[in-house]
């Protein structure tokens, strides 16, 4: 519209459009459990809230840096297993920094009834074994104050974000509830993975509950369980988490058509044309902190 000189023009508001990336990091896997690495982007389709998503990033075997927290259950009720599990811990952490990408770092944190930063993120083996060998089991289990706490250092790393935690058992002494710790991980874009060192195969004398619990985390995450006893079996729980990390699928998108400033929970569905394939991925992530 002309106005006449010297009149005010009138302006239409302009407001700042912020669409950040939703990043989700995807496993696949056949019916017997085989990872599946080599899909195209076209055979993935992605929703958000129910809307279909046109998928703006896609890279296959990603090798973007990895941030692994290792959170491992030092409670009075791992006793002498405690050493094995830092055995195990010691080979797998060696695996993973003497392969993959340069920039790969591991945080090392401790939990019973309190929370301990052992190590900030770093790629130095012996920093990370000195810190091991001073671990000794006492008192209770604060799990879901350990995921909560550890999460938020996260956040702000480059590349993908993995936490795994070590315990023989579910939470018994946490102030944060487990939905505390869920949010806190999901708000991080962690991955979980979760290895319950069964001290007890009995189920009547083990907290199953815990169990439950820690096993609907690790599904909101889009992460895995394992039930390993001490020795082999759990190296080789630790060598599959790293075949998962290193056969991850990661996969943006723009969020489109669902609301701009939504802070509230977006739940995310990831497809595949291929119905005999599972996929494995986070449920979604809060409006307020897409990556």
């Amino acid at each position: 519209m002309l106005l006449a000189a010297g009149a005010l023009i009138a302006q239409e508001p302009m407001f700042k459009v912020d669409v950040r990336l939703v990043r989700l990091l995807v496993t696949v896997k056949d019916a017997a459990g085989e990872l599946i690495g080599s899909l195209d982007r076209k055979q993935f389709t992605v929703t958000d809230n129910g809307i279909a998503q046109e998928i703006a990033a896609f890279e296959r075997q990603t090798a973007q840096p990895l941030s692994v927290e290792l959170l491992i259950d030092t409670s009075g009720s791992t006793g002498k297993d405690l050493k094995y599990e830092t055995n195990s811990i010691s080979t797998f952490l060696k695996a993973f920094l003497g392969e993959g990408n340069p920039e790969d770092a591991v945080a090392l944190y401790s939990f019973n009834d309190d929370v301990t930063l052992l190590n900030t993120f770093t790629r130095r083996m012996d920093r990370i074994e000195d810190r091991l060998r001073l671990l000794h089991p006492d008192a209770g289990t604060s799990l879901y104050d350990a995921v909560y706490l550890a999460a938020p250092d996260l956040r702000d790393r480059q590349g993908r974000h993995v936490m795994v935690v070590v315990t023989d058992g579910g939470d018994t002494t946490s102030k944060k509830k487990y939905r505390d710790a869920v949010e806190a991980a999901q708000r991080a874009d962690a991955v979980l993975y979760a290895l319950v060192v069964v001290p007890i195969t009995n189920p009547a004398g083990r907290n199953t509950g815990g169990e439950h619990a820690l096993e609907a985390m690790v599904e909101a995450t889009g992460g895995r369980m394992f039930y390993p006893s001490i020795g082999a079996e759990l190296d080789r729980a630790f060598a599959d988490i790293l075949r998962d990390l290193r056969t991850q699928y990661l996969i943006g998108y723009y969020p489109r058509g669902v609301p701009q400033g939504d802070r509230n929970f977006h739940t995310v569905h990831v497809g595949l044309e291929r119905k005999e394939l599972r996929v494995s991925t986070r449920t979604g992530y809060y409006g307020d902190s897409s990556r």
